[in-house]
């Protein structure tokens, strides 16, 4: 490992923001989730889930309220691991207690701590602004903020150069859908990356997190397009849940379903991770609208 902080991360996002900044070598643990670059997984891994493998989105849902009302964690550390590794600094996050290891969960591991303690850098993006920030943010605490003042800059002037490709004059309706069992709508930055591939978002604001969606909502509002993006889904996880959506009565009925605009897209590795890999959010939205080719299709997203 090349000189500067020793770093552990604890969810994707901010592993893919290290190494986008330059700081890989300087990785030396991570979440159990952490997987892009490739190498990444080799790095001894310092959290683990309390879910089981394989539970539908219903089944997730409800085991994970099962385990906060009795006000636990879904995640735990090893917190002998997370010691031996000597972090000079641990990029954690606020955003979402079900998503990731959150400060709270280290809470017992650093007041036990010996020697200097590490610099916590908690991640709280909700939007797309807070996101480049958290980027900066990152940089300051690992002496690299020469280089996010740059990727920064990379980002938003790629996302705008696609802002302009894609616009229209007319926008199509966008339902973005993060969770099939119960249905809820993708938040967050997703309604300004649907914005800036040229569509316009239904159902959730950009900045607001995401909202529980009724059925009778998603009838109403009969979208132009449906992309469905389920939080920490890989598209075969997102088609093998596909009959609890087709059993609906009036799925076939919607205008996307009918005219055939009704697509997934791998969540996990992209709409769920705000970090570096947000452009190729918008550029796989911007293909899904026909408004460029960038590459992401059978990889990224699908045509259902």
């Amino acid at each position: 490992m090349s000189g500067g902080p020793r770093i552990v991360s604890l969810l994707p996002s901010a592993t893919e923001i290290a190494v986008a900044l330059g700081l890989g070598e300087n990785l030396v643990g991570r979440s159990h989730e952490c997987d892009f670059p490739a190498w990444t997984t080799k790095l001894p891994v310092v959290t683990r889930t309390k879910l089981k493998k394989g539970l539908t989105s219903g089944e997730i849902d409800r085991r994970v309220q099962e385990i906060v009302s009795q006000g636990l964690s879904v995640y735990e550390v090893d917190a002998a691991l997370l010691r031996e590794l000597r972090p000079d600094v641990i990029l954690t996050q606020t955003q979402c207690a079900v998503c990731a290891v959150t400060p709270g969960d280290l809470e017992e591991t650093l007041n036990a701590w010996t020697g200097r303690e590490p610099v916590l850098v908690s991640l709280a993006p909700d939007a797309l602004g807070d996101v480049w920030g958290d980027l900066r943010r990152v940089g300051e605490a690992a002496g690299a903020s020469a280089a996010a003042a740059s990727v920064v800059a990379s980002l938003q002037a790629r996302l705008e150069a696609l802002r302009r490709s894609a616009a229209r004059a007319e926008a199509p309706t966008v339902g973005a859908i993060e969770w099939i069992e119960p249905l809820m709508a993708a938040g967050n930055w997703v309604p300004e990356l649907i914005e800036i591939a040229g569509g316009r978002a239904l159902f959730a604001k950009a900045g607001e997190h995401s909202p529980w969606l009724s059925w009778e909502t998603l009838i109403e509002a009969d979208p132009d397009v449906i992309v469905a993006m389920p939080c920490g889904y890989r598209i075969a996880q997102t088609t093998a849940e596909w009959p609890t959506l087709t059993a609906h009565p009036a799925w076939r009925d919607l205008k996307a379903v009918r005219q055939g605009r009704v697509f997934v897209a791998d969540g996990h590795h992209y709409f769920n991770r705000p970090g570096p890999r947000l452009l190729e959010s918008a550029e796989i939205l911007a293909e899904i609208l026909g408004h460029g080719t960038y590459g992401h299709e059978n990889g990224g997203w699908i045509r259902v």
